[in-house]
């Protein structure tokens, strides 16, 4: 005898939610025979309840309990045969969680004996919310709403942020809680950063391969539940703490943009595991490869991911819960942004690209979503995979062209002034004029899948042997350099060096049109010790290490003032062209480009192979009566010696006065002076002038 009064609900919303009658329970799972609803002990997680679900409207089965309170654990069982070779893999044996869960009990961890037969006890199960306990649809946050132009992205994980810092109390560090103390924001803030981009949230599951090795899924890119906070990051209440995060940051003018997994799951493929979306609706939440008749083959995953499986977005109920869930992430649970992993599969409709999919229409004209920052990631591995620039006009996009340039030019690499030159002001062969935004490219010299910037100076080759897979893991194509030694040196020269290509690769990234986007750690001069894919290594090789000696104090000063410099002024953060119709107004008059000798480039000096050394003259319009002009010349030299520069005359009463040389050390050792005509600019360096009216 139940000790809960059933009825039979509403098909919607999917879900569980708490209403004056009890709570109600949907859930999509189209061709099974039979659901059952499932309460646990919130302790012991002991079987209470089994209630077979009474009811089905469409594709959805659904019921109404009373005397549910919140807290309840809950998960479901479906009954129904199992054919994988149309694509149904039912299993009452597995509990299922709940697509639509806002919470779960505890951390999703593998468990191979506790999986095999009922997998009640490896499961987490979905705890029902208090319908008070979410902030209403539509009720409004104090976002900062920082425009593009200002936006300076800081990308860093839950944990790796904050395990180590000495001021976050121990009870928050790794935890939602933690990335918002005073201290952490105190940081992001006198750095001048206005965005933090947080690795996976959403709840996940390290892999059985990794989690048999003894190691772990530590980066969370692999979602079991695309509504719930992982319960990793949570000390007692995940939905009150992550809110508590994000308002303490809105108020310090701190945006939150999460880094969404949308193109798979932890279920993996054909041996994969049980866990939600298979046990429910095999057949349509995953894509299928066809065989030679064009048939769908449900033995064989297509794997656009690389991890087993590729979720078919292209699915309108899959649309739907995508949907959904960028939707409670922006107005309940208060988000500014997302940057979507392996976003090229989000546009496959459903096997091949295209920028007018269902997805990129249904989230383009959403209301709720239309001042969400919306960063791709606009690849994947499938076919046809690679899409840099080819995402929709509202789209801001992750430029690996501009990582591999930048980080080749400041290598040494040669025949590469003309393509730097082209990262530098926005990418436009990527992204043209009057179709994209100059601030459409996302800039990043590192990013959590590859080397630390201080790495990228320090090392030449991986070493992953940590991971356990012979140093085969990772890329392979760096672009990186040791200048002498592989890892740590005392070589007091070697380390000037190295110390002089981080602030060179930096103040480019402050320097380039577009969003600078910068890996969380990389201006407190972090290492991996050369692992560049430290995705299970959740320790000290991941984690950020706030202790600064000298040098390292010296460049946390150089990144605070390199973003200070690009946000002081308008044309460098946001160059707004003349013959550049995306917007009205203009911001420069003229651009113009030098050698050495003081002339202006010709077609031949782009394509001298051996030229490493060019300057830019950014002039902004001039009017009579007008208290502020903008006139900027940025000087490069990737060249091994000095080059004696002869600088644009700017006639009487004015002259160019340094704003940032990346020779020195150290930035009170930078020289306030004004210098006229010519100018030695150093081996390996960058010089930023002003022009200044002389006293």
């Amino acid at each position: 005898m139940s000790n809960f009064y059933v009825a039979d609900g509403q098909p919607h919303p999917l879900g569980a939610t708490m209403g004056q009658w009890g709570c109600n329970f949907a859930v999509h799972c189209p061709n099974a025979d039979g659901v059952e609803l499932c309460l646990f002990d919130k302790n012991t997680e002991e079987q209470l309840e089994v209630i077979a679900m009474p009811a089905k409207t469409g594709k959805i089965w659904h019921c109404q309990l009373s005397n549910i309170q919140p807290g309840q654990l809950y998960g479901y069982r479906v009954i129904g045969e199992s054919h994988q070779q149309i694509g149904m893999t039912f299993d009452h044996q597995k509990l299922l969680i709940d697509p639509y869960a806002k919470a779960l009990n505890r951390p999703a961890v593998w468990n191979k004996t506790q999986y095999e037969g009922d997998s009640q006890f490896m499961i987490p199960k979905g705890i029902v919310q208090n319908s008070d306990a979410n902030l209403k649809q539509g009720q409004q946050f104090s976002k900062p709403k920082t425009p593009l132009d200002q936006t300076v992205i800081y990308e860093a994980h839950v944990k790796g942020l904050t395990q180590l810092h000495p001021d976050v109390p121990d009870r928050y560090k790794g935890k939602f809680l933690g990335v918002c103390q005073p201290a952490i924001i105190s940081h992001l803030k006198s750095l001048g950063i206005t965005a933090i981009q947080l690795m996976p949230v959403a709840a996940f599951m390290p892999e059985p391969y990794i989690t048999n090795k003894g190691l772990t899924n530590y980066w969370g890119y692999n979602p079991v539940n695309y509504f719930c906070p992982d319960p990793r990051y949570v000390v007692v209440d995940s939905i009150a703490e992550f809110k508590t995060m994000t308002n303490t940051l809105h108020e310090a003018g701190i945006e939150v943009i999460l880094d969404v997994v949308y193109n798979h799951t932890a279920e993996g493929g054909i041996d994969g595991q049980m866990l939600s979306f298979k046990g429910f609706d095999n057949s349509s939440c995953y894509l299928f490869d066809r065989n030679e008749y064009g048939a769908v083959d449900y033995n064989k995953y297509v794997n656009n991911s690389g991890c087993g499986n590729s979720v078919n977005t292209a699915f309108p109920y899959i649309l739907k819960m995508v949907m959904d869930a960028l939707r409670y992430w922006t107005t309940e649970m208060g988000v500014d942004g997302f940057r979507f992993d392996l976003a090229a599969s989000l546009g496959r409709d459903p096997y091949e690209f295209s920028n007018l999919s269902g997805f990129f229409r249904t989230i383009r004209q959403d209301p709720v979503l239309i001042n969400a920052k919306l960063i791709a990631e606009p690849w994947d591995i499938g076919h046809g995979g690679y899409r840099l620039g080819q995402f929709p006009s509202n789209w801001l996009e992750c430029n690996d062209k501009y990582r591999d340039t930048v980080r080749a030019y400041w290598r040494g690499d040669k025949g590469l002034v003309s393509d730097f030159a082209t990262r530098l002001l926005g990418s436009r062969d990527v992204f043209p004029k009057e179709d994209r935004s100059i601030l459409t490219s996302v800039n990043n010299i590192s990013y959590h899948d590859g080397f630390t910037l201080h790495d990228l100076v320090s090392y030449a080759q991986r070493h992953n042997e940590v991971n356990g897979e012979q140093n085969r893991d990772g890329h392979g194509h760096n672009l990186s350099a040791n200048y002498g030694v592989e890892g740590p040196t005392t070589d007091a020269k070697i380390l000037a060096m190295r110390e002089r290509q981080k602030r060179n690769l930096f103040a480019t990234l402050m320097l380039s049109q577009g969003i600078p986007h910068m890996l969380g750690g990389d201006e407190l001069s972090r290492t991996q010790q050369g692992n560049n894919n430290a995705y299970c290594q959740d320790n000290e090789i991941s984690w950020l290490d706030w202790t600064l000696n000298q040098p390292k104090q010296d460049f946390l000063t150089f990144c605070q003032h390199a973003i200070a410099l690009r946000k002081s002024s308008e044309i460098l953060n946001h160059l707004n062209l003349r013959d550049d119709r995306y917007s009205l107004g203009h911001n420069v008059d003229k651009i113009n480009w030098y050698r050495p000798d003081g002339e202006r480039k010709l077609e031949d000096d782009w394509q001298n192979h051996d030229n490493q050394s060019f300057a830019v003259e950014l002039c902004g319009p001039y009017s009579e009566g007008q208290s502020h002009h903008e006139h900027w010349l940025l000087v490069f030299n990737a060249s091994e010696h000095d080059v004696r520069f002869h600088l644009p005359n700017l006639g009487a009463s004015t002259a160019w006065q340094i704003m940032l040389d990346t020779r020195y050390a150290r930035w009170s050792e930078q020289p306030n002076v004004l210098i006229r005509e010519v100018h030695m600019q150093a081996f390996s360096s960058i010089c930023v002038f002003k022009c200044t009216v002389e006293d």
